[in-house]
Protein backbone atom coordinates (compact mmCIF):
# COMPACT_ATOMS: atom_id res chain seq x y z
CA UNK A 1 0.00 0.00 0.00
CA UNK A 2 1.03 3.36 -0.55
CA UNK A 3 1.34 5.82 2.01
CA UNK A 4 1.36 9.89 1.65
CA UNK A 5 2.93 11.61 5.01
CA UNK A 6 -0.38 14.11 5.86
CA UNK A 7 -0.36 12.48 9.19
CA UNK A 8 -2.49 14.58 11.65
CA UNK A 9 -2.61 17.57 9.01
CA UNK A 10 -5.32 19.88 7.99
CA UNK A 11 -6.19 20.27 4.06
CA UNK A 12 -8.39 23.86 3.75
CA UNK A 13 -6.61 24.50 0.71
CA UNK A 14 -4.84 22.59 -2.74
CA UNK A 15 -1.65 25.17 -1.04
CA UNK A 16 -1.42 22.85 1.66
CA UNK A 17 0.14 20.38 -0.10
CA UNK A 18 3.25 20.01 -1.65
CA UNK A 19 3.39 18.93 -5.58
CA UNK A 20 4.82 15.21 -4.51
CA UNK A 21 2.15 14.87 -1.66
CA UNK A 22 -0.71 15.73 -4.34
CA UNK A 23 0.70 13.44 -6.79
CA UNK A 24 1.07 10.51 -4.27
CA UNK A 25 -2.33 10.98 -3.46
CA UNK A 26 -3.40 10.56 -7.07
CA UNK A 27 -1.21 7.47 -6.74
CA UNK A 28 -2.98 5.70 -3.46
CA UNK A 29 -6.64 6.67 -4.98
CA UNK A 30 -5.96 4.32 -7.99
CA UNK A 31 -4.70 1.82 -5.51
CA UNK A 32 -7.91 2.33 -3.24
CA UNK A 33 -10.18 2.18 -6.58
CA UNK A 34 -8.71 -1.16 -7.85
CA UNK A 35 -9.27 -2.47 -4.01
CA UNK A 36 -12.09 -0.64 -2.75
CA UNK A 37 -12.73 -2.73 0.29
CA UNK A 38 -10.15 -2.45 2.77
CA UNK A 39 -10.80 -2.00 6.37
CA UNK A 40 -7.57 0.87 6.28
CA UNK A 41 -9.35 2.45 8.93
CA UNK A 42 -11.21 0.39 11.30
CA UNK A 43 -13.01 2.09 13.67
CA UNK A 44 -12.26 5.49 12.20
CA UNK A 45 -14.92 8.14 12.86
CA UNK A 46 -15.81 10.79 9.92
CA UNK A 47 -17.79 13.64 11.36
CA UNK A 48 -19.41 15.66 8.57
CA UNK A 49 -20.73 19.29 9.76
CA UNK A 50 -22.63 20.04 6.43
CA UNK A 51 -23.80 23.95 6.57
CA UNK A 52 -24.65 24.01 2.72
CA UNK A 53 -26.81 21.38 0.44
CA UNK A 54 -24.92 18.39 -0.93
CA UNK A 55 -24.80 14.99 -2.82
CA UNK A 56 -21.68 13.76 -4.45
CA UNK A 57 -19.46 15.01 -1.36
CA UNK A 58 -21.88 14.00 1.50
CA UNK A 59 -22.34 10.10 -0.30
CA UNK A 60 -18.67 10.28 -1.48
CA UNK A 61 -17.36 10.97 2.12
CA UNK A 62 -19.77 8.55 3.91
CA UNK A 63 -19.35 5.78 1.54
CA UNK A 64 -15.73 5.81 1.34
CA UNK A 65 -15.32 5.67 5.25
CA UNK A 66 -17.66 2.41 4.95
CA UNK A 67 -15.20 1.26 2.47
CA UNK A 68 -12.51 1.81 4.66
CA UNK A 69 -13.79 -0.02 7.83
CA UNK A 70 -15.26 3.52 9.89
CA UNK A 71 -18.34 5.35 10.34
CA UNK A 72 -19.39 8.60 9.01
CA UNK A 73 -21.29 10.86 11.80
CA UNK A 74 -23.61 13.59 10.20
CA UNK A 75 -23.26 16.99 12.04
CA UNK A 76 -25.95 19.31 10.92
CA UNK A 77 -25.94 22.77 12.41
CA UNK A 78 -29.32 22.91 13.59
CA UNK A 79 -28.98 19.77 15.52
CA UNK A 80 -26.14 20.93 17.25
CA UNK A 81 -26.18 23.08 20.41
CA UNK A 82 -24.11 25.66 18.16
CA UNK A 83 -27.72 26.61 17.00
CA UNK A 84 -28.15 27.29 20.47
CA UNK A 85 -25.55 29.34 21.29
CA UNK A 86 -23.02 27.45 22.00
CA UNK A 87 -19.39 28.56 20.64
CA UNK A 88 -17.48 27.10 17.64
CA UNK A 89 -14.28 26.77 19.70
CA UNK A 90 -16.22 24.56 22.33
CA UNK A 91 -18.28 22.67 19.99
CA UNK A 92 -14.38 21.98 18.33
CA UNK A 93 -13.05 20.96 21.35
CA UNK A 94 -16.08 18.57 22.38
CA UNK A 95 -15.77 16.60 18.67
CA UNK A 96 -11.97 16.24 18.64
CA UNK A 97 -12.67 14.13 22.09
CA UNK A 98 -15.24 11.33 20.27
CA UNK A 99 -13.80 11.91 16.42
CA UNK A 100 -11.05 11.11 14.45
CA UNK A 101 -11.24 13.79 11.56
CA UNK A 102 -13.60 16.43 10.41
CA UNK A 103 -14.98 17.18 7.45
CA UNK A 104 -16.24 20.85 6.90
CA UNK A 105 -18.70 22.39 4.38
CA UNK A 106 -19.77 25.99 4.82
CA UNK A 107 -20.04 29.23 3.31
CA UNK A 108 -17.28 31.36 4.82
CA UNK A 109 -13.23 30.60 4.86
CA UNK A 110 -12.77 31.45 7.54
CA UNK A 111 -15.02 29.45 9.44
CA UNK A 112 -13.17 26.40 8.10
CA UNK A 113 -10.05 27.85 9.59
CA UNK A 114 -11.69 28.47 12.62
CA UNK A 115 -12.93 24.70 12.56
CA UNK A 116 -9.05 23.84 12.22
CA UNK A 117 -7.55 26.44 14.79
CA UNK A 118 -9.85 24.61 17.51
CA UNK A 119 -10.14 21.42 16.84
CA UNK A 120 -7.29 18.86 17.66
CA UNK A 121 -8.42 16.54 14.89
CA UNK A 122 -7.26 16.74 11.00
CA UNK A 123 -9.67 18.87 9.21
CA UNK A 124 -10.71 18.76 5.21
CA UNK A 125 -12.49 20.86 3.07
CA UNK A 126 -15.48 19.73 2.19
CA UNK A 127 -16.39 23.13 0.19
CA UNK A 128 -16.22 26.35 0.86
CA UNK A 129 -16.74 29.87 -1.04
CA UNK A 130 -13.05 29.83 -1.43
CA UNK A 131 -11.96 26.80 -2.47
CA UNK A 132 -12.53 23.02 -3.50
CA UNK A 133 -9.78 20.53 -2.99
CA UNK A 134 -11.54 17.71 -2.94
CA UNK A 135 -13.60 18.58 -6.02
CA UNK A 136 -9.85 19.25 -7.62
CA UNK A 137 -8.11 16.11 -6.41
CA UNK A 138 -10.84 14.21 -8.27
CA UNK A 139 -11.05 16.22 -11.77
CA UNK A 140 -6.86 16.10 -11.61
CA UNK A 141 -7.29 12.31 -11.14
CA UNK A 142 -9.95 12.24 -14.05
CA UNK A 143 -7.68 13.86 -16.37
CA UNK A 144 -4.85 11.96 -15.47
CA UNK A 145 -7.03 8.70 -16.10
CA UNK A 146 -7.87 9.47 -20.00
CA UNK A 147 -4.57 11.43 -20.56
CA UNK A 148 -1.68 9.71 -19.11
CA UNK A 149 -0.20 12.61 -18.03
CA UNK A 150 -0.81 16.06 -16.65
CA UNK A 151 2.31 17.58 -18.02
CA UNK A 152 1.83 20.12 -20.33
CA UNK A 153 -2.10 19.25 -20.35
CA UNK A 154 -4.28 22.47 -21.28
CA UNK A 155 -7.60 22.35 -19.19
CA UNK A 156 -10.23 25.72 -20.48
CA UNK A 157 -12.58 26.74 -17.72
CA UNK A 158 -15.81 28.44 -19.01
CA UNK A 159 -18.07 30.17 -17.35
CA UNK A 160 -18.09 31.65 -13.46
CA UNK A 161 -14.73 31.73 -11.76
CA UNK A 162 -16.15 29.48 -8.83
CA UNK A 163 -14.06 28.11 -6.01
CA UNK A 164 -13.97 25.09 -7.96
CA UNK A 165 -11.83 27.07 -10.24
CA UNK A 166 -9.46 28.34 -7.81
CA UNK A 167 -8.98 24.78 -6.64
CA UNK A 168 -8.12 23.41 -9.90
CA UNK A 169 -5.80 26.07 -10.79
CA UNK A 170 -3.75 25.85 -7.84
CA UNK A 171 -3.30 22.18 -8.29
CA UNK A 172 -2.30 23.07 -11.71
CA UNK A 173 0.74 24.51 -10.27
CA UNK A 174 1.51 21.75 -8.07
CA UNK A 175 1.12 19.12 -10.82
CA UNK A 176 2.15 20.53 -14.25
CA UNK A 177 -0.87 21.61 -16.38
CA UNK A 178 -1.76 24.94 -17.48
CA UNK A 179 -5.82 26.14 -16.57
CA UNK A 180 -7.39 29.62 -18.74
CA UNK A 181 -10.48 30.79 -18.25
CA UNK A 182 -13.09 32.39 -20.16
CA UNK A 183 -15.01 34.39 -18.25
CA UNK A 184 -17.35 37.43 -18.35
CA UNK A 185 -15.79 40.92 -16.47
CA UNK A 186 -16.85 40.53 -12.97
CA UNK A 187 -16.74 36.65 -12.58
CA UNK A 188 -12.93 36.47 -12.70
CA UNK A 189 -11.60 33.64 -10.33
CA UNK A 190 -8.71 35.57 -8.17
CA UNK A 191 -4.82 34.29 -9.67
CA UNK A 192 -6.42 32.84 -12.81
CA UNK A 193 -5.20 33.41 -16.01
CA UNK A 194 -8.30 34.91 -17.63
CA UNK A 195 -9.31 35.79 -21.26
CA UNK A 196 -12.97 37.08 -22.08
CA UNK A 197 -13.23 35.07 -25.67
CA UNK A 198 -14.96 31.62 -24.81
CA UNK A 199 -13.38 30.49 -28.34
CA UNK A 200 -9.35 31.90 -27.54
CA UNK A 201 -9.40 29.72 -24.25
CA UNK A 202 -10.98 26.61 -25.41
CA UNK A 203 -8.18 27.12 -28.66
CA UNK A 204 -6.79 23.24 -28.80
CA UNK A 205 -7.35 22.85 -25.29
CA UNK A 206 -7.02 19.19 -24.27
CA UNK A 207 -10.04 19.57 -21.34
CA UNK A 208 -13.07 21.68 -21.48
CA UNK A 209 -14.98 22.21 -18.10
CA UNK A 210 -17.36 24.22 -16.57
CA UNK A 211 -20.02 24.75 -13.60
CA UNK A 212 -22.96 26.11 -12.76
CA UNK A 213 -23.51 29.48 -13.36
CA UNK A 214 -25.85 30.21 -10.07
CA UNK A 215 -23.75 28.62 -7.38
CA UNK A 216 -25.31 28.32 -3.58
CA UNK A 217 -25.62 31.98 -2.35
CA UNK A 218 -26.16 33.17 -5.72
CA UNK A 219 -29.75 32.68 -6.06
CA UNK A 220 -30.88 36.51 -5.87
CA UNK A 221 -28.58 36.49 -9.16
CA UNK A 222 -30.09 33.97 -11.16
CA UNK A 223 -31.62 36.91 -13.70
CA UNK A 224 -28.56 38.60 -14.43
CA UNK A 225 -26.10 35.74 -13.79
CA UNK A 226 -27.90 34.05 -16.53
CA UNK A 227 -28.06 37.06 -19.05
CA UNK A 228 -23.82 37.68 -18.45
CA UNK A 229 -22.62 34.19 -18.92
CA UNK A 230 -25.14 32.78 -21.95
CA UNK A 231 -21.78 33.09 -24.60
CA UNK A 232 -20.23 30.75 -22.41
CA UNK A 233 -22.27 27.99 -22.90
CA UNK A 234 -20.41 24.72 -23.11
CA UNK A 235 -22.17 23.17 -26.75
CA UNK A 236 -20.74 21.53 -29.42
CA UNK A 237 -20.07 24.65 -31.34
CA UNK A 238 -18.07 25.89 -28.81
CA UNK A 239 -16.07 22.25 -28.46
CA UNK A 240 -15.01 22.25 -31.99
CA UNK A 241 -12.57 24.12 -31.04
CA UNK A 242 -10.72 22.45 -28.55
CA UNK A 243 -8.04 19.50 -29.64
CA UNK A 244 -9.84 17.23 -31.30
CA UNK A 245 -9.79 14.42 -28.54
CA UNK A 246 -11.08 16.92 -25.99
CA UNK A 247 -13.37 15.88 -23.10
CA UNK A 248 -15.45 17.77 -20.84
CA UNK A 249 -16.07 17.89 -17.00
CA UNK A 250 -18.28 19.52 -14.86
CA UNK A 251 -18.42 19.18 -11.36
CA UNK A 252 -22.10 18.54 -11.35
CA UNK A 253 -25.05 19.42 -10.60
CA UNK A 254 -25.31 20.37 -14.05
CA UNK A 255 -28.06 22.75 -16.17
CA UNK A 256 -28.37 21.31 -19.18
CA UNK A 257 -29.11 23.97 -21.72
CA UNK A 258 -27.57 26.88 -19.44
CA UNK A 259 -23.66 26.21 -18.35
CA UNK A 260 -23.39 23.37 -20.52
CA UNK A 261 -25.76 21.98 -23.31
CA UNK A 262 -27.69 18.36 -22.49
CA UNK A 263 -25.77 16.95 -26.15
CA UNK A 264 -22.53 17.86 -24.66
CA UNK A 265 -23.23 16.78 -20.92
CA UNK A 266 -24.41 13.60 -22.00
CA UNK A 267 -22.27 12.54 -24.72
CA UNK A 268 -19.45 10.57 -25.68
CA UNK A 269 -17.16 13.07 -24.31
CA UNK A 270 -18.50 13.65 -21.24
CA UNK A 271 -16.43 12.25 -18.26
CA UNK A 272 -18.67 13.72 -15.88
CA UNK A 273 -20.01 10.37 -14.17
CA UNK A 274 -16.12 9.25 -13.83
CA UNK A 275 -15.32 12.63 -12.43
CA UNK A 276 -17.98 12.21 -9.61
CA UNK A 277 -17.07 8.90 -9.09
CA UNK A 278 -13.53 9.81 -8.73
CA UNK A 279 -14.61 12.11 -5.33
CA UNK A 280 -14.58 8.39 -3.78
CA UNK A 281 -11.40 7.30 -4.41
CA UNK A 282 -9.48 11.09 -3.58
CA UNK A 283 -11.18 11.17 -0.88
CA UNK A 284 -10.92 7.97 0.72
CA UNK A 285 -6.87 8.26 -0.34
CA UNK A 286 -7.07 11.51 1.91
CA UNK A 287 -8.74 10.12 4.83
CA UNK A 288 -6.38 7.36 4.70
CA UNK A 289 -3.33 9.98 4.54
CA UNK A 290 -4.51 11.99 7.31
CA UNK A 291 -5.13 9.19 9.14
CA UNK A 292 -2.23 6.57 9.39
Amino acid sequence: MLTVSLTGRDLLRVGDLAPAEAEALLDLAVELREQPKQPLLAGATLGMYFAKHSTRTRVSFSAGIAQLGGVAIPLTPEELQLSRGESLPDTARALSRYLDVLAVRTHAHAELEAWAEWASIPVINALTADEHPCQALADALTIRDRLGSLDGVLIAWLGDGSNVLVSLAALGELLGYDVVAASPQGYEAPGVTTVRDPREAVDGADVVVTDTWISMGDEHERVQRLIDLEPYRVDSALLAHAAPDAFVMHCLPAHPGEEISADVLYGDRSAVWDEAENRLHVQKALLVSVLT
